[in-house]
């Protein structure tokens, strides 16, 4: 992390063991200019004041930059991957590309997260005219399919959204909730290959051993 503050300098609010390990990731990804703030979940900073009034849900990942907070994961990658345009993973305007981009990091949010709550809560199947995602097996179909042009998620070319996928759905299929079939195996596999996540994952671990002790 660069020692002297950039126009582009990003605070990271971040928690080990989050969903916010994989803005971590992507930070490290993009070679980005950032800083940590680094909450203790087990001991409950992000329910006290002084988070609260940077981010009233409570939650991570939050990201601060020149005075501007921006939550939610699929808006802090499109944040992030344009204010590293440069780096190339977020393609941009008049790129064919760039709405099939947003798409899936849009996707994430509005498909992937409720279908994905409304299973693991073991609630009836809504009808497709009032549910945002129709069904999970639909919603994971969809999916499926697309990963099945990789080797990522727009085919040949490696963006921001994978940073975000590939870390969910490790999560998720660790803990059940998406089935880790060859496909999905096999493309966690590649992302988690990425020299990014190895460097995000030690830190997370001496991030949660400094808590510990």
């Amino acid at each position: 992390m660069s020692t002297t503050p950039s126009d582009r300098h990003v605070i990271l609010h971040h928690a080990p063991q989050t969903r916010s390990f994989g803005t971590l990731a992507l930070l490290l990804e993009l070679d980005a200019d950032h800083e940590l703030h680094v909450l203790n979940m087990k001991a409950g900073e992000q329910r006290q004041p002084a988070y609260l009034a940077i981010n009233p849900m409570g939650k991570v990942p939050a990201i601060g930059h020149l005075g501007a907070l921006v939550t939610e994961q699929a808006a802090i990658c499109i944040y992030l991957g344009d204010l590293y345009a440069d780096r190339g993973l977020a393609p941009q305007i008049g790129d064919p590309l760039r709405g099939p981009y947003l798409r899936w990091l849009v996707f994430y949010g509005s498909c992937f997260e409720p279908a994905l709550i409304d299973k693991a809560q073991k609630h009836a199947p809504a009808p497709p005219s009032t549910s945002p995602y129709g069904d999970f097996d639909t919603m994971l179909n969809t999916l499926t399919q697309q990963l099945s042009q990789g080797p990522w998620l727009l085919g040949e070319r490696f963006t921001v959204a994978d940073m975000l996928w590939g870390t969910a759905l490790r999560w998720t299929t660790q803990f059940g909730l998406v089935p880790a079939t060859p496909l999905i195996q096999a493309y966690i596999d590649r992302v988690m290959a990425r020299p990014s996540l190895a460097r995000a994952e030690a830190i997370d671990a001496q991030l949660l051993a400094a808590q510990a002790s």
